[in-house]
């Protein structure tokens, strides 16, 4: 097992009998907050209203920032970077997915930084402090409600970078799974396959040769998404496979599973990240078209191919008695079939009005803004990707 530094500092309040506790949390902290949401949801399923009421019976004063997009802009963080500072927040309170969430901690460091909150995510300039967060979840998916990483789009250049620092991950996150009945069958489908892919991307796959228990813990956490999300579109009020998704989701970014990751790449969201970038495609809508293309790249190798097989066997349903060569294409059909026939997702970049014509232009960038080559066990150059772009047409 690799070292590792286990600090997990979210708190975590599940269940809507905990929410009253956020006034108590962030009074302790702060009495003038930003409170950051998209598009105005939340205040017609009345989640606003319950998080307003908390406040003021706290004591807390509100400046209201909203408008986050589905993949959160740099000129969005800008806009709330400045509030932020003219109001005088001391925290930052997010109510939303992880976009959202995604977009507080960017201006939570941008808060407290000088300059173009860009230099933080581009790295040119290290983020070394941010204001407190807090979130209170409406959708499950990223996991960013326990990550220390936030994802921004430059939409001017084109780059999707993601800046992961301690000081981002939150002080205290509200989990309350009747909050997400309302979100709809797509996007429920979108963050269950983004929860997969970062099982797969930060994890599963790990550089070590000694995961056999991590990897049972993720197998059983992803067989959760596949068992409950059918349930969770096709009943949205079933309170059961809504928590356990929530949960789920939870973890698959979370310090615990962080120290599941020696050596782990991300192939699969620096490759989606340049798709969300270039053509504003739903993040874990993305992910699932690429996911199964990607496993048939990669298959021949013998490592990928061993754990392919043991996903399929131990997640999937897939009869181990196949074999590892049936055992494997068996697998890639089956999460075909989870993800586009039982979900409901289309399969195809095609089927979202995306051709080639910027796919090396893509490719180029995502192999640019790591090294050059994307590591996995299976490395993947520029060519390799634009081939895997093209195989998902």
């Amino acid at each position: 097992m690799a070292d590792f530094i286990f600090h997990p500092t979210t708190k975590v309040y599940f269940g809507k009998g905990n929410l009253p506790s956020l006034g108590a949390e962030i009074a302790a902290c702060a009495k003038d907050i930003l409170m950051v949401y998209g598009g105005g949801s939340i205040k017609k399923n009345g989640i606003y209203d319950k998080v307003m009421e908390i406040l003021q019976k706290a004591g807390v004063d509100v400046v209201e920032f909203n408008g986050v997009e589905s993949n959160p802009r740099l000129s969005t963080v800008r806009r709330g970077t400045d509030l932020a500072k003219e109001s005088g927040a001391a925290a930052v309170l997010a109510i939303g997915g992880g976009s959202v969430i995604d977009c507080a901690k960017a201006v939570a460091a941008g808060a407290v930084y000088g300059g173009d909150p860009w230099d933080l995510l581009s790295y040119k300039v290290p983020a070394e402090k941010a204001l407190p967060v807090f979130t209170v979840l409406t959708m499950s998916g990223t996991g960013s409600e326990m990550s220390s990483g936030s994802v921004i789009t430059n939409e001017e250049t084109k780059e999707k970078i993601g800046l992961d620092n301690p000081c981002l991950r939150p002080k205290a996150s509200f989990l309350v799974p009747e909050f997400t009945y309302t979100v709809s069958p797509y996007q429920t489908a979108c963050g269950s396959a983004d929860v997969i892919s970062h099982f797969f991307d930060f994890y599963y796959f790990a550089k070590a040769d000694n995961l056999s228990m991590q990897r049972s813990i993720m197998e059983s956490i992803m067989r959760t998404v596949v068992d409950y999300t059918p349930q969770a579109i096709k009943e949205p009020n079933n309170y059961e496979a809504r928590a356990n998704l929530m949960w789920a989701a939870a973890w698959g970014c979370s310090a615990i599973t962080d120290s599941f990751a020696a050596g782990a790449s991300m192939v699969l969201h620096f490759m989606e990240h340049e798709l969300s970038a270039y053509y504003d495609v739903t993040h874990g809508h993305g992910l699932a078209i690429l996911m199964p293309r990607w496993m048939e790249y990669v298959a021949n190798d013998e490592t990928m191919a061993r754990l392919f097989y043991r996903f399929g066997v131990n997640v999937m349903g897939v009869d181990a008695s196949l074999g590892e060569a049936d055992g494997v294409k068996a697998t890639i059909a089956a999460l075909d079939q989870f993800l586009f026939d039982e979900l409901g997702l289309k399969s195809r970049l095609s089927d979202l009005n995306i051709d080639e014509e910027n796919f090396r232009e893509m490719a180029e960038e995502a192999c640019r803004l790591n090294g050059g080559k994307l590591q996995a066990l299976v490395p993947l150059t520029a060519e390799d990707v634009v081939k895997i772009f093209t195989m998902c047409l």
